[in-house]
């Protein structure tokens, strides 16, 4: 069917005028093929690049028409057009109302014509438009139609309310729409009312579900085109990240920050609306860095500020629809060059959030990231703590369904250096996130602009700003990025006594009650987190505000060595520590001395900064020693049973200590079952506070229960314990057996996955060559002549023996499992084009397998073959290289 003869019924439409100083369609076919053109028109003209446009349309299978620059509807187009096309689905996108030549309009007929579907995105808008009405009837009559509604229903759209312009939706924009569409009142009526018999679609596109709204359509497109693995590879990744798209569930009971995420929407989205609509006003834009800087010498009269040389008046418009700057003037002079903290640009999709320790950043971001995701595909939350960034940042391939590990075979290709290999990953992720795809970001407490591993900035890490992409970053440093941030502030006095006392209060407290909660709240230093637990005690125990602030003041803090960093930063929050202490004396009350929620938190001071499973949390905290020795047997028998093998009565203290940190605000739960998340404050002092013993219970923990698929922030944490990176001293020293178990079970698996899933090359080969200077330190002393006071008493009869002689079961473990480690590093050194090292690598695992095993044994024979090919691969470098 052809659009041409259906169109060339309907009365004849001239093109709307269009001035000369309009910006251009973004994001439209006919740009792109406007823009090949003309590249087109630089090099030699070719078969290819003139049927470039021909090729493009005839395999269109989805047509897509709007209407409007509005930038909510342009995001939501490219969005849908985007996630058609990365299921191969092939698109079509066009604004026809700003078609400027004959030859545009007759492509865009073509694209209707053979199109599969036509997709019509309505606005309240459309009705009065005479290209969206002549789309309307071609799809109408090819029965392809599949109307989506742009904050409007299929309700809405009746002839009837628009014609008497009933209804709140058409009071101002209802009427005889069909004089400004410039046809005739049958035909407009005939598009309007052939709407229901598109009805079955029913896709709504509001504020509130631009997301399921963008899922449905493509599932139901591709189930229409026949493509129903499309549909299944949508559904089942649907259900995996809406069990993993948020770190922790939505707080019901968050408080205040009204203005703050106001803030952030604007900084975000360039606008306001939905519940924060009302704060709008309240705000003020702020320019890029290129143009202006707001702020300086604003006590100056405007007269005098025009005259300064490099700095331009500034005129601020305000619209119920918009807030912009114009600059009153142009001027050729630069700008200054000296170095200054940069307003975040409002619309630009990047912001970031400061504060400190307990202030609420975590809460904010979650409560944003809750209210506004149906405008993202996914949010994607990262921790932002410099050891783990890049480990978390690479983890995103399974959402984004990128694989980020190295290729097997290196005979089969180039052969890259570690470098090249962490690059390739970290591009093939930033490439997915810089689609036309909108993904937020969430980098929380970030800890510094730098990487922990190889001193790179973390801004290589994430797409450009401006894309769809958005990104919001929460960090304890006063300038992220030579940005200024939006500094977070205290709550204000009534949302502070409002989250002391939750709910309703059980009675009316007298004025001096109310004296005793400023009291506390001016002590904790107004912090969120010292709040909610004032809040949860008054709440869960019979016990007044004044009462509660005499526990806590006559609460001793511990004899804790206030030195370095953490130290310093702890020493400002005496009260809140002491708070702390009276929780932790509410458990043992409630539990008996040392109760098991008590050595919980001293144990996850231990753990990674991520969420911890409550399995190697509750093991943890039954190896911390007594001070002690406990004289219920039964006590000694529960603590003494394996993680795997728990008594019901282990499990109901597990479950009931779980319950009592969460209802205490100690802990707040997360979005994966069975895990918990402790408080940076939390975990520091107990560090602080914890007994020798709580970081080996933590390794032991991780040796027994951990995994390395689900675990593998709380592996490396053990790791660092272990082995002490960078300039961290060793914390934990293991015997022989366990450190073989440890190396064994939990460092080699650890670094083989960092390496092959996340291309993390340079911490994987530092992790096994730390194993390896272990190892050869433990084989060292095994070595060594050991001397006993037996053998003292017969040093004229026996020999002084060694440690290997003594246990040589062990020692040739200890070997073996050397030579394993030195394999392990040399076929990695392999895959990073390091043919020295793996050489020598090899040849020191040969030998260790031919002195114990034997010549024939299948392992030397393995290490043998590896020799070889690193041999083989050497020879042909070296060919390839020489002149």
């Amino acid at each position: 069917m052809n659009t041409r003869g259906i169109l060339s019924d309907m009365p004849a439409i001239p093109l709307p005028s269009i001035s000369g100083d309009t910006q251009k369609v973004e994001n439209t076919d006919f740009d792109q093929l406007e823009n090949q053109k003309r590249l087109d028109r630089r090099a030699p003209i070719t078969p290819t690049s003139v049927s470039l446009s021909a090729n493009r349309i005839s395999s269109c299978d989805v047509f897509i028409g709007l209407l409007g620059r509005k930038p909510s509807l342009l995001r939501f187009a490219n969005w849908l057009r985007a996630e058609l096309e990365i299921q191969g689905i092939s698109c079509f996108i066009s604004d026809r109302s700003r078609c400027r030549s004959s030859r545009k309009r007759g492509v865009v007929e073509r694209a209707m014509d053979i199109s599969a579907f036509g997709v019509v995105i309505l606005t309240r808008k459309s009705f009065s438009n005479p290209y969206t009405i002549e789309e309307l009837r071609f799809f109408l009559s090819k029965k392809n139609l599949v109307p989506i509604y742009c904050d409007l229903g299929p309700g809405d759209c009746l002839v009837r309310d628009i014609v008497e312009k009933r209804g709140e939706l058409w009071e101002k924009h209802g009427g005889k729409l069909w004089a400004l569409y410039g046809g005739i009142e049958k035909e407009w009526r005939e598009a309007i009312d052939g709407l229901p018999r598109a009805d079955e679609w029913k896709l709504e596109a509001r504020d509130g579900n631009w997301r399921d709204c963008i899922l449905r359509a493509v599932t139901l497109l591709a189930l229409r085109l026949g493509r129903r693995s499309v549909a299944e590879r949508l559904n089942k990744w649907r259900e995996k990240t809406g069990k993993e798209e948020f770190p922790f569930p939505r707080n019901e009971n968050f408080i205040g920050r009204k203005k703050e995420l106001s803030e952030l929407e604007f900084a975000l989205f360039g606008d306001v609306s939905g519940v924060s609509e009302g704060d709008y006003f309240e705000l003020r834009a702020r320019p890029r860095r290129k143009c202006v800087t707001v702020g300086w010498n604003r006590g100056i009269p405007l007269e005098e500020r025009r005259k300064q040389k490099g700095k331009e008046a500034l005129v601020w418009r305000e619209s119920d629809k918009e807030i912009e700057l114009h600059n009153a003037q142009k001027t050729g002079q630069k700008f200054t060059r000296r170095r200054r903290s940069m307003k975040t640009p409002y619309g630009k999709g990047v912001a970031s959030v400061s504060g400190e320790s307990g202030i609420g950043k975590t809460e904010l971001l979650l409560e944003f990231a809750y209210r506004h995701h149906q405008r993202y595909k996914l949010v994607l939350w990262i921790g932002g703590e410099s050891r783990y960034i890049r480990q978390n940042y690479l983890n995103l391939r399974s959402f984004l369904e990128v694989d980020a590990g190295i290729e097997n075979g290196v005979e089969n290709s180039r052969i890259r250096s570690f470098e090249e290999h962490e690059g390739s990953a970290v591009s093939r992720v930033r490439r997915e996130l810089m689609r036309n795809i909108p993904f937020l970001i969430v980098i929380d407490n970030l800890e510094g602009e730098k990487d922990w591993w190889d001193r790179k900035p973390v801004m290589d890490l994430l797409p450009r700003f401006g894309g769809e992409t958005h990104i919001i970053i929460s960090t304890r440093l006063p300038r992220v990025m030579n940005m200024e941030p939006l500094s977070l502030s205290y709550l204000s006095g009534v949302e502070a006594m409002q989250l002391m006392q939750p709910g309703e209060p059980r009675e009316q407290h007298s004025i001096a009650e109310i004296d005793a909660l400023r009291m506390i709240e001016e002590k904790l230093g107004r912090l969120t987190l010292g709040l909610a637990i004032v809040g949860s005690i008054l709440s869960e125990l019979p016990i007044n505000p004044s009462r509660l602030l005499d526990t806590i003041d006559r609460m001793p803090l511990r004899d804790i060595t206030w030195s370095g960093r953490e130290g310093n930063s702890l020493k400002r929050y005496s009260f809140l520590l002491q708070l702390f202490e009276v929780c932790f004396s509410i458990f043992d009350h409630a539990d008996g001395r040392r109760s098991h929620a008590t050595r919980m938190v001293l144990a996850s001071g231990w753990f990674a900064p991520a969420p911890i499973p409550v399995s190697l949390l509750a093991f943890a905290a039954q190896r911390i020693p007594e001070k002690r020795h406990s004289t219920h047997c039964l006590k000694k028998l529960i603590h003494s049973l394996p993680c795997g093998c728990p008594s019901s009565y282990a499990r109901k203290s597990e479950a009931e200590a779980v319950s009592m940190l969460l209802r205490f605000n100690i802990a707040r739960s997360s979005a994966r079952q069975g895990f918990i998340h402790l408080n940076h404050l939390v975990k520091m002092y107990a560090r602080r506070r914890a007994m020798v013993g709580a970081s080996e219970a933590m390794v032991h923990a991780v040796l027994s229960c951990g995994s390395v698929s689900d675990h593998a922030d709380h592996l490396w944490a053990a790791c660092f314990l272990m082995f002490g990176f960078g300039t961290d001293p060793i914390v934990v020293e293991l015997k022989v057996p366990d450190m073989l178990d440890f190396v064994k079970k939990v460092a080699m698996p650890l670094a083989y996955r960092s390496f092959t899933a996340l291309s993390r090359c340079e911490p994987a080969m530092e992790l096994l060559r730390r194993c390896t200077d272990v190892l050869e330190a433990a084989d060292q002393a095994f070595v060594t002549p050991v001397e006993k006071w037996l053998d003292k008493s017969f040093c004229c009869i026996r020999p002084v023996r060694t440690g290997a002689q003594l246990n040589p079961c062990l020692w040739q473990e200890l070997a073996l499992l050397r030579a394993n480690v030195l394999e392990l590093r040399a076929k990695l050194m392999l895959r990073g084009a390091q043919f020295d090292i793996a050489d020598d690598l090899i040849r020191k695992a040969l030998y260790i397998r031919s002195s114990i095993c034997g010549e024939d044994h299948k392992l030397t024979v393995s290490a043998r073959e590896t020799l070889s090919k690193i041999t083989r691969l050497m020879a042909t470098v070296q060919i390839s290289s020489s002149p």
